[in-house]
């Protein structure tokens, strides 16, 4: 679909700049625009359900009457607690490192929010991330942005290949310094939002907290060595991630890193920097937006790292990848996410590491 004028559009609101200019823009390029937020209940122990998203449709609404569309609210808070923070919740206890941010555009932004969309009738849905899809030769191909710092294609990897003629990314081709320059110009009242940083549901800033909101189990437990041996007490494994350094309470003559954890017997296990390294790694619940990949492959194992050369060998409904050079902390949870040049090919939730 993509190209054209004249569209009904339904744009992705969350009370944020990037969104409010991707609505502008499409409102000038002719198009018959509507803004939309999730309404994303989080639930604190013993109170009735909070909407942490009210200010944001607030301000969602506030932009829509300034560029004289209609908006509209749907609550997703049960589909959010279901498919997202309970997930997250089930993957922490069991000792992995869960995104979020991947399962939300899962399953809300490109499953429901996509769905409700075209059940009303709308051609397009549209929202202010960084990316950008365009068609190729036969297929349509979801690309990096222009702005790489701002790239989050990593996130975007699970919409399915086939739904990506009926998705816009308007500032895939805009700096954010451009894009905050145009809500300045079009005095929206978003222009100088910051950006959001942390989890949505994270309140309070920490997971450990979460986990305390909602009265479940935190078990302090006993640090140990790859060969099993004491060196001191955790605090609950949700409080720790693979590769961190900082505050595990123990010293050591050389520094100690997270290699990972043993659920069933409650421990967090720790070694060495070079005990970090892996050669690869296997993941499943795979997405696949391209057919066939080229000889050439980079994957990237966390949002924040930067893309490596590795070889892919699919094993079934799982991948197996082999990095050109060893990864450190290699995160079963997270997901890998396969590019060539700027073309994200697939993607698929890290199970097991190769070390």
């Amino acid at each position: 679909m993509q190209g054209g004028a004249g569209r009904k559009i339904l744009v992705a609101m969350s009370g944020g700049v990037d969104s409010s200019v991707a609505a502008l823009l499409l409102r000038e390029a002719g198009h018959e625009i509507a803004g939309a937020t999730m309404l994303l209940g989080v639930h604190r122990p013993g109170d009735a359900p909070g909407r942490f998203t009210d200010e944001s449709a607030a301000d969602a609404q506030r932009v829509c009457d300034q560029l004289g569309i209609p908006h509209r609210t749907f609550d997703f808070a049960d589909l959010m607690e279901n498919r997202v923070i309970a997930r997250f919740i089930r993957e922490y206890q069991s000792g992995r490192t869960p995104n979020p941010c991947v399962d939300c555009n899962r399953h809300l932004k490109f499953g429901a929010l996509f769905a409700k969309a075209r059940s009303l009738g709308f051609d397009c849905l549209a929202t202010g991330h960084y990316a950008r899809i365009v068609k190729r030769q036969s297929r349509w191909a979801l690309m990096r942005p222009k702005d790489e710092s701002k790239d989050q294609t990593y996130f975007l990897y699970p919409i399915p290949a086939g739904d990506l003629p009926s998705i816009l990314f308007p500032l895939g081709a805009l700096t954010k310094t451009e894009v905050r320059g145009m809500a300045r110009r079009a005095a929206l009242q978003t222009a100088l939002r910051e950006d959001s940083q942390d989890l949505c549901f994270v309140t309070a800033g920490n997971y450990r907290q979460l986990f305390e909101d909602r009265r479940l189990p935190v078990v302090p437990g006993e640090i140990v060595n790859p060969a099993g041996q004491v060196l001191g007490r955790h605090r609950g494994i949700v409080s720790y991630t693979i590769g961190q350094r900082s505050g595990l309470g123990i010293s050591a003559k050389t520094p100690l890193y997270v290699l990972g954890f043993d659920p069933a017997k409650n421990r967090v296990v720790v070694g060495k920097r070079e005990e970090l390294r892996s050669s690869g790694c296997i993941a499943g619940d795979l997405n696949m937006l391209a057919d066939r990949f080229p000889e050439d492959v980079e994957a990237k194992i966390r949002y924040r790292k930067r893309p490596v050369r590795c070889r892919v060998i699919r094993e079934g409904d799982r991948m197996k990848v082999v990095f050109e050079q060893a990864q450190e902390a290699v995160t079963p949870g997270q997901s890998v996410v396969f590019y060539a040049a700027d073309e994200v090919l697939g993607g698929g939730v890290i199970e097991e590491v190769i070390r």
